[in-house]
């Protein structure tokens, strides 16, 4: 047992710690050290086990999963990943535990996703998230984000007629990316496709939190949208998000299909897409996650004439899919967040 991954899994159906647990325990780096029915329960295991991540449903009995993680993250901050039945409201309530410090949100399976879809998922971020021993809430984040915003001002009477495509993929840690870059940029910034790996229904919560937030457009997007200056769309959670040209004229697919590297919407459809009709006039950035999703659409986008940024090890919740990417050299420049907003106005002005 010594060396895997200690997860306990707090849910008060007894189907779901059944069907979790079995799932789970298939890969060998992983120990399930228990299950809970109530965060009462699981109080006293996390005392007893230390498990190294936390898996936390939201509606329970005795005491709801949103009211245990801000307890938890006062008392004994942990990595949690939240594991929350799809609905309208899910996406509000996503947004609450990120903000109080939860590491991920995933959906359980359903029409959306199936058991063995879900599996691969939550196992990839269960491996993401338990390094993260130190884990603090995201409220340093916000402090972090607040004072990138003071460091660049932009001069907006730079940017071209002719516009360029940006293409931005994250995952675990990309909410807080996403913001701390996003809120930097210019009202008439160059467009801006966006996937990041989130369940369905909660995407666009965190887009309309988004726009509420930057001087840009943040919406979910839609199948057949035009893409504009100053837009950024981001790829609704269970489809995929394809860039298609028509004449001088871009536009957005939002589209089914199969996951790719675990995921739907995948950041590895973006980018191949990004590459095909945008070509030299695009500028692609990978941003903090776990796993590979994105590397080899970056490298065909550098191949095919693009600007390319990651973000760094020091500033990424999780250098994976950054590091993937420069390791097969789809990357022209490794950046700091903090950096990268700078950067990406700089490359639309070239």
């Amino acid at each position: 047992m010594a060396g895997k991954i200690k997860v306990l899994i707090v849910d008060d159906s007894a189907m779901v710690r059944k069907v979790f647990s079995t799932e789970l325990a298939k890969d060998p780096e992983l120990e399930i050290v228990g299950t809970a029915p109530d965060p009462f329960i699981a109080r006293d295991k996390i005392v007893q086990l230390n498990p190294d991540v936390l898996l936390l449903d939201i509606e329970m009995p005795k005491m709801d999963g949103l009211t245990f993680l801000e307890k938890l993250m006062r008392y004994h901050p942990m990595p949690v990943i939240i594991v929350s039945s799809l609905a309208e409201k899910g996406g509000q309530v996503a947004l609450r535990a990120l903000d109080l410090g939860a590491a991920e949100v995933i959906a359980k399976p359903g029409s959306s996703y199936s058991v063995q879809d879900m599996s691969a998922q939550l196992i990839d971020k269960i491996k993401a998230v338990a390094g993260l021993r130190k884990f603090s809430i995201s409220a340093t984040q916000f402090n972090r984000s607040e004072a990138v915003s003071q460091k660049y001002q932009f001069n907006n009477a730079l940017l071209k007629t002719t516009f360029k495509i940006l293409a931005i993929g994250a995952s675990t840690g990309g909410t807080e990316a996403l913001k701390a870059l996003l809120t930097q940029l210019p009202a008439d910034m160059h467009p801006i496709l966006i996937v990041q790996h989130m369940p369905e229904f909660f995407t666009k919560a965190f887009a309309d939190r988004l726009d509420s937030q930057c001087r840009i457009r943040v919406k979910e997007a839609e199948d057949q949208e035009p893409v504009t200056p100053g837009k950024a769309l981001i790829a609704p959670g269970n489809k995929h998000l394809v860039l298609k040209r028509s004449g001088a004229n871009y536009y957005v697919e939002v589209k089914d299909g199969p996951l790719v590297f675990h995921q739907r919407p995948s950041v590895e459809v973006l980018f191949q897409s990004v590459a095909k009709y945008a070509g030299a006039n695009a500028v692609g950035t990978i941003l903090t996650g776990m796993g590979k999703d994105g590397a080899t659409g970056l490298l065909a986008m550098k191949k095919a004439g693009a600007y390319t940024i990651a973000q760094d090890e020091a500033s990424s919740v999780v250098y994976g899919m950054p590091k993937e990417a420069a390791v097969i050299g789809a990357v022209s420049r490794i950046l700091p967040l903090s950096e990268i907003p700078h950067a990406l106005v700089e490359a639309c002005n070239r």
